[in-house]
């Protein structure tokens, strides 16, 4: 790829910025079962996602991808990657552990890197195997000092890290990729709401106004950043990708400590540092792979 470009900078930035102010949202949806905000999540993620391939004129890609069986394995697989990763985000969020979160996205990363070396084949740097290692130490740090393993962290780093890992199979491009995936989960989130509407216990049925306004929202807080980031990418190197993708935890630890006045216990006081070291060390090397590549 070439030198990055102000239009692929001016999209992606626009994409973490909604990613990274996502807690604010979800929060102002904590009293709405974290179940029924992934449905509408998905149900109105599909309408969006729809017009933005009529759009461009790329629904004949999503017909083909309907009709081949392999593609529409390797979907459900991703989708279910991407319902798991929804859920416990938004979970953490409406449970006042958005630290937890954002220490989950800061790992990710370093995760994708360790992924790349056990299932492809990929050498890591001295860099790498440092990250990796201070990674794996702030875990034990936490677990050590909670008495519990951090959950919530590792189900958004294993979640997010295969979706990402499994992504690279599918043949097809992130919009219609994205859009095939909610397609996919929408007869169970519609199946969920049906059955929530008839036993009576739909929260929706009895929301107000702006509950159903963020409830709708749900669908374009979800597709329009991915959308935006999947053309940001094709305007931006690897790397600054890799390294601009820190603003979002880094956004979320800011609204989550600053904004929601989560604790810093013990624990975090020493694994977030071990984690930012990691994140430095992972930086470092990319800019590094850069040099290198430029040279």
């Amino acid at each position: 790829m070439g030198d990055d470009t102000a239009r692929g900078f001016a999209f992606a930035a626009a994409a973490f910025l909604i990613w990274g102010m996502l807690p604010f949202y979800f929060k102002a949806l904590d009293h709405v079962p974290t179940v029924e905000v992934i449905a509408h999540r998905v149900v109105w993620a599909v309408p969006v996602a729809l017009a933005v391939l009529i759009w461009l004129g790329r629904t004949a890609d999503l017909r083909r991808a309907i009709k081949s069986p392999r593609m529409l394995g390797m979907a459900f697989v991703t989708a279910a990657l991407i319902s798991i990763n929804w859920g416990m985000y938004v979970w953490l969020i409406q449970s006042g552990q958005a630290m937890e979160a954002a220490l989950g996205y800061y790992i990710n990363p370093i995760f994708s890197v360790f992924l790349g070396a056990t299932f492809l084949g990929e050498k890591l740097s001295f860099r790498q195997w440092g990250a990796v290692t201070l990674a794996a130490l702030a875990v034990a740090v936490l677990t050590y000092e909670a008495g519990r393993l951090p959950l919530g962290a590792l189900a958004i780093v294993f979640s997010w890290g295969s979706y990402a890992y499994f992504k690279r199979a599918l043949p097809i491009g992130p919009n219609q990729g994205f859009t095939l995936e909610a397609l996919i989960l929408m007869p169970f989130a519609l199946g969920f709401l049906a059955w929530g509407a008839l036993q009576g216990s739909l929260f929706a049925t009895g929301a107000g106004a702006v509950d159903w306004a963020l409830l709708l929202g749900c669908g374009v807080i979800t597709a329009v950043p991915l959308m935006l980031y999947a053309n940001g990418a094709k305007g931006l190197r690897l790397s600054t990708i890799a390294i601009s993708s820190y603003s979002i935890p880094t956004m979320i630890f800011l609204i989550s400590f600053f904004g929601f006045g989560e604790p810093m216990d013990a624990g975090r006081q020493y694994a977030f540092p071990m984690i930012w070291a990691a994140m430095a060390l992972y930086i470092w090397e990319v800019a590094r792979q850069r040099r290198l590549a430029l040279a």
